[in-house]
């Protein structure tokens, strides 16, 4: 199926909210931990801009190809603001909301994959804020979208232990009732206490 002007038009919202995120990340905040394991914030808003990068070289019609390491340098906003206009570029191409997308495992629908981007960044959002001290009730409808997106597509087989590899751990249990990004971080693997 098609990606709509809708979904794309969220998508850039969700850009913005990382990428503020992103610019308020201080100095000295670079090194401290983030709910994935295995990452400080400097190492998860490389991967943030990387992913954004990967993202967009598909939705171009190209490879999703690992952009290497470092890629934020000492410009991380910078970077990041690049590489969310490369993606947003890449969507107003032609013919990019009607294409499949190629991934590894084989071809998706771009309403997929605009999806995918949505909730991919509405998470490492919620993990940069949680590391940093910020505010975690961020935007409401993102919130929704990612969660919906992710009831929907992130079956069992999806998640791995980051030790295992994994990005996506398995859910953790929180109230139906918690606040909306604290069941989203859940949701995708996160201890939101």
């Amino acid at each position: 199926m098609a990606a709509s002007e809708d979904q794309i038009a969220l998508l850039g919202r969700a850009l913005d909210q990382t990428g503020a995120l992103i610019a308020g990340i201080r100095p000295e905040e670079a090194g401290l931990p983030t709910p994935c394991r295995s990452w400080d914030v400097r190492a998860l808003v490389d991967h943030v801009v990387d992913e954004v990068r990967r993202f967009a070289a598909v939705t171009a019609g190209g490879r999703r190809d690992h952009q290497g390491t470092d890629l934020i340098g000492d410009d991380r906003h910078g970077a990041y603001r690049a590489a969310a206009r490369e993606l947003l570029a890449a969507w107003h191409g032609p013919g990019a909301r009607e294409r499949p997308h190629r991934l590894p495992f084989g071809e998706i629908p771009a309403e997929w994959a605009v999806g995918q981007h949505i909730t991919e960044l509405v998470v490492h959002a919620w993990d940069i804020a949680k590391a940093t001290g910020r505010p975690t009730d961020l935007d409401p409808e993102l919130g929704e979208a990612a969660l919906a997106w992710g009831l929907a597509n992130l079956t069992p087989e999806h998640r791995a232990d980051e030790a295992d590899g994994g990005h996506i751990g398995p859910r953790v249990e929180v109230p139906e009732d918690a606040p909306l990004y604290d069941r989203l971080a859940a949701f995708g693997g996160r201890d939101p206490r």
